[in-house]
């Protein structure tokens, strides 16, 4: 497997990639350039921190938008570049708090969790949004990153960056509730950080490693690592299953934090990438 640069785009935090299969487009973001791409095109640029986004049924996208819930219609973007918004709930975190990491749960709630920008204190949380009122799942994370479901939606995976753990929880698909927490891979120091994260249908985890260069795949149920597919950017930070036989592994990476030296030696960081595999990914599912 081999990784091929999709764009150039220099993106200061490439994240969130999401495949909408009715569309067949995939859409990410860079947090801190504010800017949602669809593709190799830039959909939406806004006037605020953006962290995740999902495809929503009615063909609209749900944005994580530094601490509120969001919905974006795609078609408004063409006329206008910041789009059309509309505010679906606010979060009740501290100032220096922001939306990470997010995606859907195959029943449609929109998971997402925060951060705080200096990466210091554990004020962050993992909250659960049914297009009423967030709910929050967990307390005291760092920096919320990849979330991943197993093929039979009964065990929720989780990272939390500085931890360098992947949590398994039992799910329970109809109210959304976590449970059991425990340690389903341990990613040592000599690779980098877990970053984003995806799952395939034979039950495995595909992790991009911040700092590693690379997205790994491990088996959950022993954390054994199983292969480790080299990528041309120093900071790896997530991966998102799409393609019309949903084979095509597409990664996101960055390029804040690194040295003129790690640019020299990683110049294609902040690009978008696609892997092709012979593994069927688990799809992005739509926001309710």
């Amino acid at each position: 497997m081999r990784a091929e640069l999709i764009l150039a785009a220099k993106a200061a935090l490439g994240e969130g990639p999401a495949w909408d299969a009715k569309t067949e487009s995939l859409y990410w973001v860079d947090i801190l350039g504010k800017r949602v791409y669809r593709g190799t095109e830039i959909l939406a640029e806004l006037d605020d921190l953006v962290g995740c986004l999902a495809p929503c049924k009615n063909g609209h996208l749900i944005l994580g938008k530094r601490l509120s819930f969001a919905d974006l219609d795609p078609d408004s973007a063409i006329s206008s570049p910041k789009g059309k918004l509309t505010v679906l709930a606010t979060l009740a975190e501290p100032v220096n708090n922001r939306i990470n990491d997010g995606k859907c749960d195959p029943a449609g709630r929109f998971l997402a969790g925060t951060m705080d920008m200096n990466e210091k204190e554990a004020s962050g949380a993992l909250y659960s949004f049914d297009g009423k009122q967030p709910t929050p799942l967990l307390n005291g994370i760092r920096i919320s990153n990849g979330l991943a479901w197993s093929p039979d939606t009964r065990t929720f995976y989780y990272i939390d960056t500085p931890t360098r753990e992947v949590k398994a929880f039992d799910y329970d698909l109809s109210t959304g509730q976590i449970a059991n927490p425990r340690v389903a891979v341990q990613v040592p120091e000599s690779l980098g950080w877990p970053d984003g994260m995806t799952s395939d249908t034979e039950g495995n985890l595909w992790i991009a490693i911040w700092g590693g260069a690379q997205v790994t795949r491990w088996k959950p149920s022993t954390g054994q690592l199983l292969a480790q597919i080299p990528v041309p950017a120093l900071h790896t930070s997530s991966c998102a299953f799409g393609g019309r036989d949903m084979n095509e592994l597409y990664v996101t990476s960055a390029r804040v934090g690194m040295s003129e030296a790690d640019l020299v030696k990683y110049p294609l960081s902040g690009g978008l990438f696609k892997i092709e595999t012979k593994i069927v990914g688990m799809p992005t599912f739509e926001f309710i």
